[in-house]
């Protein structure tokens, strides 16, 4: 890769740099999936006037355009501190999995084994973990995934615009 103009070595800078994206980019995977698999198995399992503020909730934070309140937030949060890029980026990434969690919830609630759970005179916390969570485990792996490509991308996008990880630490964005 060779070297930048104050001679230092560009693939150590890269391999370096993997650090604060994939740290930003695991801990808003974390902290969004939490988030919205809470937001959606709430409004799938209990329905009417919490899924329907839930879903507003959900709705509005979607209208949200990303990258201007990604940029506002920084500008008054600090820039370069990647707990406080993770935590915009999680506030902003949590909707696609509570959409996907509730879609299945109001569809395994009509199931035989949670109507067996209920009758057998289980919690509803119980349920929702023990019953109906598992099942909706592999959409919530998969859109986790997607999470941390996303969370990566706008990461360095951020850092590229110049406010995320400052100089002279590497970060992707801020080298490229």
């Amino acid at each position: 890769f060779g070297t930048d103009q104050l001679g230092r070595d560009y693939l150590s800078r890269v391999i370096f740099g993997i650090r604060t994206s994939l740290w930003v980019a695991v801990f808003v995977a974390l902290v969004s999936t939490a988030l919205g698999t809470a937001v959606g198995a709430l409004a799938g399992y209990y329905g009417g006037h919490v899924d329907n503020l839930l879903m507003r909730l959900t709705d509005l934070v979607l209208t949200l355009p990303g990258l201007a309140v990604l940029l506002t937030a920084s500008v008054f949060l600090g820039s370069g501190d990647p707990l406080s890029i993770g935590l915009i980026l999680a506030f902003l990434f949590w909707t696609a999995v509570a959409r996907i969690v509730r879609g299945l919830f109001l569809s395994l609630r009509e199931k035989e084994f949670v109507e067996a759970a209920k009758a057998a005179g289980a919690s509803d916390l119980r349920i929702i973990v023990r019953h109906m969570l598992p099942n909706c485990a592999g959409p919530i792996i998969v859109n986790t995934t997607l999470v941390v490509a996303s969370a990566i991308l706008v990461e360095a996008a951020l850092s590229f615009l110049g406010l995320g990880q400052q100089p002279p630490d590497p970060d992707w964005g801020s080298m490229l």
